[in-house]
């Protein structure tokens, strides 16, 4: 079933009451849980798409199944490499916003490695290890604490750093063919101690995309941290599309 004939187009005014959580790299939906228990504390319908994080378009490919079953509209929410796969999902029908956490908006033509390929000076570099010899990517795990959840208590961010998902190679460099933020209102929360994706990025992305901005103190495993901040965002893209 493709996107274009699979669900059911957003209605103006129609309440969103669907969420849809997509991870980003190096790790899986489990982290989602915090965000996912204060959504459904409020009523909401959530679904968190576990990606095999091997290409963006089977990462895409694999949203599309969770947009295809949904029974109205949804707020589509990335974290991370996760932004770039919702960018490109979002233009699925079913999908009336879109919410960024601390993730990559790529433009049409973009992927998360054109983004990273010219850091500013003094940016902190991930501690990505070399690719394997059969194209995947992990972080250094004696430096994953500190660069992707300072902010989270010592034993999980090391569980978090221990059980990583590999990032493959087609996933960093897959394309976006249509930017869905240039059709669909988007959010996006700013963490301003991340030191995977610098904060002036953040910032410059989410102001090209035109979205609604929230900046909250925390690491980029702010979704794990602070799922409260995290959660609270998504209320309000529900809340503003719905009124609509």
């Amino acid at each position: 079933m493709s996107p274009g004939d699979g669900g059911s187009a957003v209605h103006a005014g129609q309440e969103v009451k669907n969420i849809v959580l997509v991870h980003g790299g190096f790790v899986d939906g489990s982290g989602w849980q915090g965000v996912h228990d204060r959504l459904t504390a409020d009523g909401y319908r959530v679904a968190v798409v576990q990606n095999a994080t091997v290409s963006l378009a089977g990462d895409v490919a694999t949203t599309h199944q969770v947009l295809d079953s949904l029974d109205g509209p949804a707020v589509l929410v990335g974290h991370s490499y996760g932004g770039a796969v919702i960018t490109e999902a979002g233009n699925h029908p079913n999908v009336a916003a879109l919410a960024y956490i601390t993730a990559f908006a790529p433009d049409k033509g973009e992927s998360v490695n054109t983004l990273i390929a010219d850091p500013p000076p003094g940016a902190p570099v991930p501690p990505i290890l070399p690719p394997t010899q059969d194209g995947f990517l992990f972080l250094d795990r004696d430096k994953f604490a500190a660069s992707f959840a300072a902010d989270v208590p010592e034993k999980l961010a090391a569980f978090m750093a221990d059980s990583q998902v590999p990032w493959g190679l087609d996933a960093l460099g897959g394309a976006v063919s249509e930017a869905a933020w240039r059709s669909k209102p988007s959010w996006y929360l700013v963490a301003t101690d991340d030191r995977m994706i610098p904060p002036p990025a953040q910032r410059a992305m989410s102001e090209r995309a035109g979205s609604a901005v929230t900046e909250v103190a925390g690491s980029h495993a702010v979704y794990v941290s602070d799922p409260a901040a995290v959660a609270a965002l998504i209320v309000r893209a529900a809340t503003s599309v719905s009124s609509r």
